[in-house]
């Protein structure tokens, strides 16, 4: 399994070193797969490794705390998206690769939204899947409240999945981790549509495609309007049969990958 080891991370408060587990498969153009907040086993690419390996370098880091990274105690901070954008440059810096194409799914949507913002010189393109824009989610209140106080309850294919991702000592702490800091983002927001980004969000330039389902039960109403709203030359495709992760999804997956191939082909 490789492996890269950094010397601290933002992410990984008082652990050192880190070592960050991640996949490198294909080979082409470079483009890193940021994981959703349960992480990569509940949601992995393997329908785009095998239709674009060929074109496609994906290379697929887990985060600190999440698969076969290393492990971190406590709860995650209000600020873990920015504190993740930081370790995924560390660990770009690490393997090499100076400028990547960044497809982030869920919570990794926001990180890679974030690297763009912080560091755009290292973006070829962004593809923001299933994004977050509002840190208050009333509409997924009930979700990340369950699953909370009961990760247990989550169905058994998923049970399965997160087990296989993150062992099976630690996956209830993954959930129940992430589901926490979502409730806290919404308990400690100020205003109604307050956003992730500090109102930061239009001072994106690198080019980004948002790839979202039209059915996503995580996006609020008006959410990606206002998006749309405040990044008119940002590219949205909407995927009519796709729900939280369309690239995973046997109802929306092969339109995902035509939005990569397209994107892909023209980008320089």
């Amino acid at each position: 399994m490789p492996f890269v080891e950094l010397r601290n991370s933002p992410h990984a408060a008082g652990v050192r070193p880190v070592r960050i587990h991640y996949r490198d498969v294909g080979s082409g153009r470079p483009v890193v797969f940021l994981h959703g907040g349960w992480g990569y086993g509940m949601y992995p690419i393997d329908r785009q490794i095998e239709v674009l390996g060929s074109e496609v370098r994906f290379v697929i880091p887990d985060r600190s705390g999440h698969g076969r990274s290393a492990r971190f105690p406590g709860a995650l901070p209000l600020d873990f998206h920015r504190r993740a954008a930081e370790e995924t440059l560390l660990v770009l810096d690490a393997l090499g690769i100076d400028r990547a194409v960044l497809w982030g799914h869920s919570d990794g949507s926001i990180i890679a939204a974030m690297i763009g913002l912080a560091a755009p010189e290292r973006c070829a393109g962004l593809v923001l899947e299933a994004f977050h824009f509002y840190r208050n989610k009333p509409g997924s209140h009930n979700f990340f409240q369950r699953f909370a106080s009961h990760p247990g309850e989550v169905n058994e294919k998923a049970q399965s999945l997160l087990v296989a991702d993150n062992g099976a000592a630690d996956w209830r702490h993954v959930v129940e981790r992430n589901c926490r800091v979502w409730l806290k983002l919404a308990a400690e927001s100020t205003r109604v549509g307050e956003d992730l980004y500090e109102g930061r969000l239009t001072e994106l330039k690198v080019p980004a495609t948002f790839m979202h389902g039209r059915h996503d039960p995580r996006s609020e109403p008006g959410e990606m309007k206002q998006v749309q709203e405040l990044l008119p030359r940002a590219e949205m495709r909407f995927i009519e049969n796709g729900r939280h992760s369309p690239h995973s999804e046997s109802a929306s997956w092969r339109e995902c990958n035509e939005v990569l191939r397209e994107l892909l082909g023209r980008l320089p």
